[in-house]
């Protein structure tokens, strides 16, 4: 039996035409990550990209170091886990790894050096500039 039009998840979805909303095509990481950028202005949702990314990656070191290799399972479940309730719930839109995996999460780490390095503020402006902030539906988010 199928679900309610009302009731269904249209995460990413335009539901006028019933087609994902995909990111536009990008050639290199360099084009990729204002966009990225954009797509990470709520601060709620970059600090849980930042703890996710962390944990996951403190994890892995530790799997090695114990050389205990299952751990490693446990890190797309916290990378993942962290960064798709950031933006399913605070951010509103569709995360970029459905579309550029290997992107979004060097995109990940490259996000998480400019704040740390206190960089982040022109970059993330710059992006915003270009690309603006749009929620799942494609609306502008002022």
């Amino acid at each position: 039996m199928e679900e309610p039009e009302a009731r269904r998840c249209n995460w990413g979805r335009d539901s006028r035409q019933g087609k994902q909303n995909m990111a536009p095509k990008f050639e290199s990481f360099g084009e990729f990550f204002p966009y990225y950028l954009a797509e990470h202005s709520d601060p709620i949702c970059r600090g849980l990209h930042y703890v996710g990314t962390t944990l996951a990656t403190l994890v892995a070191i530790y799997a090695v170091y114990s050389r205990n290799w299952w751990l490693l399972l446990l890190n797309p479940v916290i990378g993942y886990g962290f960064a798709w309730v950031g933006h399913f719930v605070f951010e509103k839109n569709r995360p970029a790894t459905f579309d550029y995996a290997r992107w979004s999460l060097i995109g990940d780490y490259k996000m998480l050096g400019l704040f740390l390095t206190g960089r982040l503020g022109p970059a993330m402006a710059d992006a915003q500039a270009r690309f603006g902030r749009r929620n799942s539906k494609g609306v502008e988010v002022l």
